[in-house]
């Protein structure tokens, strides 16, 4: 196949995921889960007009003026009965204001003397939450296709809800494949090096919502990565190492004794252009992801999450932000580049920063980076302060 542009692969990937069914979870257990119903609120936040603040609720035109302290009214326990003229009732806040009430006096305006308390002039609604001020019965909080957080989660609860209808979340295998990688702690040999990218690859995933497993790593034989792609049970497969057109590369070559339909066969990207995309005879998915490192993450970022977004019916589509370039760069080549970056502030907006060595085997260099700066395919050369687009990486 000739190369795609990432837009194009990207879209061929998604165009072959179907989002997956509905489950339903406990609130508690929802966090990372998408949203596959609408969540609407079961009565007004506050169900009643509550204070703001501690202090005295009265009526605003008995002030100012010294009025009897006829009781209290607490958070979770109101004052039952009807403030008349004169009168006043202690107030805390989150506590519902009695009737007959339309102002507060915060307390340390207030001078108390035994059952008597002497007040300045109130405002109207001072320091009051009206009822449903926050939201109303019946309102859409959250629109399917949300991913909860926990402050998705603070508000569901907020609306009465114990429970919440989420997609089903996508069983994702990683495969890694090559006779030169070794799975620390293990002992490697003279000519090998440890498997530093799948175990930071399953951990991307499921910050992204997947169920991840992790299939023991296979050396560069035919039969053995025929075999451990056909045994993997999951909704998509996602092979490191081995995508290329090599004497050693054997993915490609599996997948197609096992009658895989490729979708994507190379894409015009930097790094990672040998990243594929395939379909099985029996609805699995296949997306073969380069063995460097840098490669591998890049290619994450493009494709493998917004397939996970896709397979959970959240929004899909990388989501890039402008940013100005802090240094010149040199016009690109024919395929876009994806470089790794740092992002900085100053007073005209976020400065951008890429990296001078950005081989796809350097690790430290990814570990540093905050952004992924993309330059479009035969971009000509950008002065420092000209408009770039960048990618934001997720930094705990």
């Amino acid at each position: 196949m000739n190369l795609l542009s990432v837009a194009d692969a990207r879209a061929r990937m998604l165009a072959e995921i179907t989002t997956l069914g509905v489950e339903t979870v406990p609130l508690a257990e929802a966090i990372g889960r998408v949203l596959a119903q609408d969540v609407a609120a079961v009565r007004d936040q506050p169900p009643f007009t509550a204070s703001a603040m501690d202090g005295w609720a009265m009526r605003a035109a008995d002030t100012p003026g010294t009025l009897a302290i006829l009781g209290e009214s607490a958070a979770g326990r109101g004052f039952e009965g009807v403030v008349a003229p004169g009168q006043v009732v202690r107030i805390f806040t989150g506590a519902a204001v009695p009737e007959g009430c339309d102002a507060i006096v915060i307390q340390e305006d207030a001078a108390r003397d035994g059952e008597q308390l002497t007040v300045p002039q109130a405002v109207p609604g001072e320091w009051f939450r009206p009822a449903g001020g926050d939201f109303k019965a019946g309102q859409t909080l959250l629109k399917a296709g949300v991913r909860i957080d926990p402050w998705r989660l603070s508000l569901a609860a907020a609306a009465g809800r114990g429970e919440v209808a989420v997609r089903r979340r996508p069983k994702v295998a990683f495969l890694s494949t090559g006779e030169e990688i070794v799975v620390p702690p293990a002992s490697p040999g003279p000519y090998q090096i440890y498997d530093a990218g799948t175990p930071a690859l399953i951990a991307m995933a499921r910050g992204w919502g997947v169920v991840a497993e992790r299939v023991t790593a296979v050396r560069d034989r035919l039969e053995d990565t025929i075999e451990a792609i056909r045994a993997a049970d999951a909704d998509l497969i996602v092979t490191i190492g081995g995508a290329s057109v090599g004497d050693h590369d054997l993915v490609r070559a599996a997948a197609e004794a096992l009658g895989a339909s490729f979708k994507v066969g190379s894409i015009a990207v930097r790094p990672g252009k040998p990243t594929f995309f395939a379909t099985l005879p029996d609805g699995r998915r296949l997306l073969g992801l380069p063995g460097n490192p840098a490669s591998c993450f890049v290619c994450a970022e493009l494709f493998l999450r917004p397939i996970a977004a896709a397979y959970q019916g959240a929004e899909s589509l990388p989501r890039l932000r402008a940013a100005r370039l802090a240094v010149p760069l040199p016009a690109n080549g024919p395929r876009e580049h994806w470089m790794r970056a740092t992002l900085a502030a100053d007073n005209d907006g976020d400065l951008v920063t890429p990296y001078r060595e950005q081989d796809s085997s350097l690790m430290s260099v990814f570990a540093l980076s905050t952004v992924l700066l993309v330059r479009q395919a035969g971009a000509p050369a950008a002065a420092a302060g000209e408009r770039v687009s960048v990618l934001p990486l997720e930094r705990f």
